[in-house]
């Protein structure tokens, strides 16, 4: 709008002085028009750019940008691009082009040694481009941003130790009774010897065994002897029984003359 401004001049030589001069009620009204009444021409508004995508190997960053025309002192109105007359600017660029450092790439962690109880599982850890190309010396790295190579963990509890036996051995007599034995052991469930067996549930390592004993009689003096392995015939003619048949042939020689 424009206003038509109302001063106050001398009559004889239309100089301006100060209102105080002219007598305020025949002061005329001041008149007002319009102006400027054709539409302003469209221009760019152009926002601020975002921050960057990435901050290394190349990111992306934009910006609002519209074709905005003013239809009044405090309205605007939104225009197709193709309003403005003048290049568009851009919208959208690349930004932090510069390579990244290399990076710690851990790889998958390994099972749980061993499969119970405490333990520990492990993983390696890489030095690796950005793009996970190429693999550099750790020491390209820093190591205190390195992850963690080892962890523990637990698959639960493990079995008890349990007792072993071994195969009964041969019995010690070649005829009649005697004895014959076999290992006993208390090994836990990795096959290692320990110590935590319950004494009431061991086995026994040995027993009493008979082997049949051959009834041929003995033919003659030079075959008269007393039975390998038979340790007790002194006692058997201690205790005089050389006169039964059983322990006459197995201890032939002791009992010989007797």
């Amino acid at each position: 709008m424009q206003k038509q401004e109302i001063v106050c001049k001398r009559l004889d030589d239309s100089s301006v002085v100060q209102n105080n001069y002219c007598d305020p009620d025949s002061k005329l009204p001041e008149n007002q028009r319009a102006c400027n009444t054709e539409p302003c021409p469209p221009e760019w508004f152009i926002g601020d750019w975002s921050e960057c995508s990435k901050t290394c190997d190349g990111g992306t960053r934009s910006r609002t940008v519209l074709c905005i025309r003013k239809i009044g002192p405090s309205e605007e109105e939104t225009l197709e691009s193709t309003h403005c007359l003048t290049h568009h600017p851009v919208e959208k660029e690349s930004c932090n082009n510069q390579s990244c450092p290399p990076q710690w790439v851990p790889l998958d962690w390994s099972e749980c040694t061993p499969k119970c109880g405490p333990g520990f599982k492990h993983r390696i850890v890489l030095c690796k481009s950005s793009d996970l190309s190429r693999t550099f010396p750790v020491v390209h790295c820093q190591e205190e941003n390195k992850p963690p190579v080892r962890m523990r963990c637990s698959l639960g509890r493990c079995p008890p130790p349990r007792w072993v036996t071994g195969d009964w051995g041969q019995c010690s007599a070649q005829c009649g009774l005697g004895q014959q034995m076999r290992t006993v052991q208390c090994l836990s469930y990795t096959g290692q010897g320990s110590n935590d067996c319950p004494d009431t549930l061991r086995p026994p390592s040995m027993q009493q065994c008979e082997s049949k004993c051959d009834s041929t009689p003995v033919s003659n003096a030079e075959e008269c002897k007393d039975v390998n392995k038979v340790a007790y015939c002194p006692l058997v003619l201690k205790f005089k029984f050389c006169s039964r048949a059983y322990f006459r042939q197995m201890c032939c020689k002791t009992c010989q003359g007797h």
